[in-house]
């Protein structure tokens, strides 16, 4: 329970002084989904990040020092490295990314080191239950193919459904919170606790990024996310269920194929504030929940 505690208490101060520092640094964005489009602080994946790796490093000195249980710390560290790596990649995307025009291409490419750490530890199991073919050992291609392909699947993906004050620390609380459960009843109580750890930060970031936000997540918290997402599953072994918490998204992901990716996922504010889809046609999987929302 203390490195959960730390988890939040950081994420939670971290975040509280980071809206000052990043609006005095410029690292802010318009908020497109308010009348006025306000200027809101940018980055808070920063304070995410320290929160994680606070939790992280605690729940480790734990097991080391008290419990005298390393058996898992492989797995701990190598988790840790993929979030710091992908963290990066997420920080250079925020500051850089607009600068340098980093095409849809070179994104997914810069994410690929942070699967190395996971990589080479062989986490997860070789042994996966395909649909029509049955249970089917991947031996050395798991880790060499199938791990790196699921983290930079699941740190990309995860950062096509955003845009909406709450939606990403939102998404991020419900999926690595389902996969702690199923974590936890299946015995895999190291994994589970990253995901605690992982749930206490978003819970408090979501306190400062919930309606009406202070602070957005960057892609420094998109990426990061979705790594921990895919390290999770790797070592729960429930890559079908990470798969299904996927839905929405690879259902956006169509709905954003028809305008070539070129159409915003942002609402449209009439006059009295309310957000309407922008345009005739979904091109978002947003777009599609306005339109139902206001029709109930």
């Amino acid at each position: 329970m203390a490195s959960i505690a730390i988890s939040f208490v950081v994420t939670f101060s971290l975040t509280k002084r980071w809206i000052p520092v990043a609006k005095r640094a410029g690292f802010v964005g318009k908020d497109m989904n308010k009348p006025s489009n306000p200027e809101v602080a940018e980055m808070g994946g920063v304070a995410v990040l320290g929160g994680i790796v606070g939790g992280l490093l605690f729940y480790i000195g734990l097991n080391t020092f008290i419990f005298g249980n390393m058996s898992y710390n492989f797995a701990l560290f190598a988790v840790l490295s993929t979030v710091l790596i992908i963290a990066i990649v997420g920080l250079i995307d925020d500051i850089l990314g607009w600068k340098l025009g980093l095409s849809q291409l070179q994104k997914p490419l810069l994410t690929v080191p942070a699967a190395l750490p996971m990589m080479v530890i062989n986490a997860g199991h070789s042994s996966v239950d395909l649909p029509m073919l049955g249970v089917v050992d991947l031996g050395i291609l798991y880790p060499l193919v199938a791990v790196p392909i699921g983290i930079v699947g699941a740190s990309n993906g995860f950062n096509m459904l955003a845009g909406y004050n709450g939606l990403e620390a939102g998404m991020g609380i419900i999926m690595i919170s389902s996969i702690g459960i199923i974590s936890y009843l299946t015995g895999t109580s190291h994994v589970a606790m990253i995901c605690a750890i992982a749930v206490a930060a978003l819970a408090a970031f979501f306190i400062f990024n919930c309606y009406p936000a202070k602070i957005f997540p960057g892609n420094v918290f998109t990426y990061m996310i979705g790594s921990i997402v895919a390290c999770v599953s790797i070592l729960a072994n429930v890559e079908k269920l990470a798969l299904v918490l996927f839905i929405p998204y690879f259902l956006d992901f169509l709905l954003k194929s028809r305008s070539k990716m070129k159409a915003e996922a942002f609402g449209k504010v009439d006059a009295e504030g309310r957000l309407k889809k922008p345009y005739s046609k979904y091109y978002a999987l947003p777009h599609i929940v306005i339109d139902v929302l206001l029709k109930l």
